[in-house]
């Protein structure tokens, strides 16, 4: 797609770029087979969230159409307000020839991309027509009796005795009568966070204490992930890990859960590039002197990159890593 419309907006920028990517015929019809008679108003919606974003003008247009793409192939709205998807950017590092010394050399791109959120995934189990009810929300302190841990039973049934929130749940039930529910405490979601969040495990001045006190701070901002609003994130958190595991689930709920995923890649491979220049500044190395050596992880069978063991820096503690989305 981006090829196609080279030509077309060689010498625009900004929004003027955006447009003319937005008006290509190939673009048109990609929005009218996802959307149908709504295309106009995604279209529109795409417009306003580039004029309201910063970091989205920083963005190569023909990227955030790709990824907006993601979400109107999914019908999901990507104003930030309504909490069905949304498109975060991170820097993340490329490969770049300079065309004044042909040489090849790294740099940080802002790259958007699709992030679906929980409202999103109810959504898009609801239009299954498989899951006869479905919901997710807090849980307040005396609301909780008993969580039973062999057969996963939930006891919500007491008396709400504060605001203070101390947990949260997801449950649904499908129509052929098979219902699940999980529940996560406060700090169990804290700690999960901490252990795989991407954009926070490595910050050693975000704890697991200072993460509870989000959940009960009752302020949330419009930053998509786990320091401007733990509480969204956390309903997320209980929706994608229950569905994933017992759920019914659909073509497009297993292309948002993959989307998901691609997220998380790309948050953590952001993050891991400002570890590695923070590294090599305190440990005075030039990062190419570093040789790497191919790492399969076992688990989704994914190949990275990682520095020898006798070569790098003094190591960061890994853990396996799940989605945090």
């Amino acid at each position: 797609m981006a090829e196609n419309n080279q030509v077309a907006t060689t010498g625009q920028t900004g929004l003027a770029k955006l447009k003319s990517i937005l008006n290509a015929p190939s673009v048109v019809e990609q929005f009218q087979n996802a959307l149908a008679e709504n295309k106009n108003l995604f279209i529109a919606s795409i417009i306003d969230l580039y004029n309201g974003d910063k970091s989205l003008q920083e963005c190569n247009p023909s990227t955030i159409v790709q990824e907006c793409l993601k979400a109107a192939v999914l019908d999901l709205p990507i104003n930030r307000a309504l909490g069905f998807a949304y498109i975060v950017v991170y820097k993340n590092k490329v490969k770049q020839t300079d065309p004044q010394t042909s040489r090849t050399v790294e740099v940080k791109v802002p790259t958007p991309t699709f992030i679906p959120g929980y409202k999103g995934y109810i959504q898009l189990a609801m239009r299954t027509g498989q899951y006869r009810t479905i919901n997710a929300d807090v849980v307040y302190e005396g609301e909780l009796q008993t969580a039973n841990r062999l057969s996963g039973e939930v006891n919500l049934g007491g008396q709400k005795t504060s605001d203070k929130i101390i947990g949260y749940f997801c449950y649904f039930e499908l129509l052929n009568g098979y219902s699940k529910t999980l529940y996560m405490s406060v700090e169990d979601m804290a700690a999960y966070a901490k252990r795989y969040a991407p954009g926070i495990k490595f910050k050693k001045e975000v704890t697991v204490a200072d993460l509870i006190k989000k959940a009960n701070s009752g302020i949330a901002s419009n930053t998509v992930g786990w320091e401007g609003n733990f509480n969204d994130m956390s309903l997320k958190t209980v929706i994608r890990r229950l569905l994933s595991k017992y759920g019914y689930l659909s073509i497009k709920m297993m292309s948002a859960l993959g989307h998901d995923t691609e997220a998380e890649n790309r948050a953590l491979a952001a993050r891991n590039d400002a570890l590695q220049l923070a590294d090599a500044q305190t440990l005075n190395l030039d990062a190419a002197e570093v040789s790497y050596e191919e790492v399969v992880n076992e688990e989704t069978g994914e190949v990275t990159q990682q520095p020898k063991a006798d070569e790098a820096a003094p190591a960061v503690e890994e853990v396996p890593q799940e989605p945090n989305y």
